[in-house]
């Protein structure tokens, strides 16, 4: 499977704002009613905004797993 180009404004958003964008995007696709252009294209947002948002909590586990890791 290729990888899809990165969106530089989504690296850009901190855990929260992502997975708050995210909510609003599953809404969205819930709610229906959006053409098919308009659900793929909110479809391909939410998968990157999911992506970022796990992207921040591995290295927020990797962090953790370094300060477990040291002595005190």
């Amino acid at each position: 499977m290729p990888e899809t180009k990165r969106d530089p404004e989504i690296d850009a958003l901190s855990y929260e704002e992502a997975r708050e964008q995210l909510v609003l995007v599953v809404g969205k696709l819930e709610a229906g009613g959006a053409s098919l252009e308009e659900s793929l294209a909110l479809w391909e947002r939410g998968e990157a905004l999911a992506k970022r948002c796990e992207e921040w909590l591995e290295g927020a586990r990797k962090r953790l797993a370094a300060a477990r890791d040291q002595p005190l």
